[in-house]
């Protein structure tokens, strides 16, 4: 309350109300705004915690299962699906539900692996490209359509077979083979950025070339390839998932998603458990990934 004069009294004091503060709506707002937002998308709902469940299965397996996934019961060989074993258990008794919770953690860090060796090389190669351009740009960009014209998979067995199996080698093989895509998108938001007017303004003030390129040309340009990054790591997952499958990851017994799935195979007529639960899990995941992307690649900031 405050003190005002009213017109046509003669000096009296009355008390106005202050205006009432609108933060309480706003608070009130938010989570409905919230709440309808996850009632409309319950797919992306899913999707983000089914991604969290693998983060976390990947760095601390211990919190889903307490079995060994390297060692079993052989008299409990090949017992289906139940509350003790929940995907069963594979020819030597081993579990499978804690062999796919620890191949999260290998096939999950390869992925990274590959994608950052992506994000790294393709990006720096289409930042120079777009930066420098002339004869450079001329150089890098008939390096990347030759890696274009290459299938991935293709490149990756090549890579793999010329660097050696184990994951760390398919995790560089499947990201060198992603190059190419984060050299053209980078190359091509940073020539969109360069000719931007506060980049000609801050040219025109003097600032050096090293200073537009880090403060004005990079920080603008990096937000498509960080939503590629998103989408590609769901490509990384099945790339770094099919070597293995084709005994170019791991060496057994480690658990990897694509050595599960390769495993499994010969059991399919009284073992349908061993491959299908694992591929699941791994589809779930590609799929998961997908929609994540496709959530930050725009839907966001339509649902403001």
């Amino acid at each position: 309350m405050t003190d005002v004069l009213v017109p046509g009294l003669p000096a009296t004091l009355v008390e106005a109300p202050l205006p009432a503060a609108a933060p309480a709506a706003a608070r009130r707002t938010t989570p409905r705004r919230l709440g309808r937002f996850l009632v409309r998308r319950p797919g992306l709902v899913l999707s983000v915690v089914l991604v969290l469940l693998v983060v976390v299965a990947a760095f601390a397996p211990g919190l889903f299962t307490a079995q060994d996934p390297l060692v079993g019961e052989p008299a409990d060989n090949f017992a289906a699906p139940g509350a003790a074993h929940w995907f069963g258990t594979d020819e030597l008794g081993r579990d499978v539900f804690s062999r796919v919770v620890h191949g999260a953690a290998l096939s999950l860090k390869a992925t990274l692996v590959a994608v950052g060796v992506a994000f790294v090389v393709g990006g720096l190669l289409g930042l120079v490209a777009g930066f420098v351009g002339r004869w450079v740009e001329d150089l890098i960009m008939r390096v990347v359509d030759v890696l274009l014209s290459i299938p991935a998979l293709f490149l990756s067995l090549a890579l793999v077979t010329a660097l050696g199996y184990g994951t760390v080698e398919v995790a560089v093989a499947v990201g060198v083979a992603s190059v190419a895509g984060f050299a053209r998108v980078m190359r091509a938001e940073v020539l969109r950025v360069r000719t931007a007017v506060y980049v000609e303004a801050a040219r025109s003030s003097g600032v050096r070339w090293y200073g537009v390129l880090a403060r004005h040309v990079l920080p603008n340009a990096l937000g498509p390839v960080l939503v590629l990054a998103t989408l590609e790591l769901a490509t990384a997952v099945l790339a770094v998932s099919s070597l293995s499958f084709l005994g170019y990851g791991a060496a057994p017994p480690a658990p990897e998603w694509g050595n599960l799935i390769s495993a499994g195979r010969n059991y399919l007529g009284n073992a349908w458990w061993l491959t299908t639960l694992p591929g699941l899990v791994l589809a779930g995941t590609v799929l998961a990934i997908n929609r994540i992307a496709r959530a930050l690649d725009g839907e966001w900031a339509a649902a403001r």
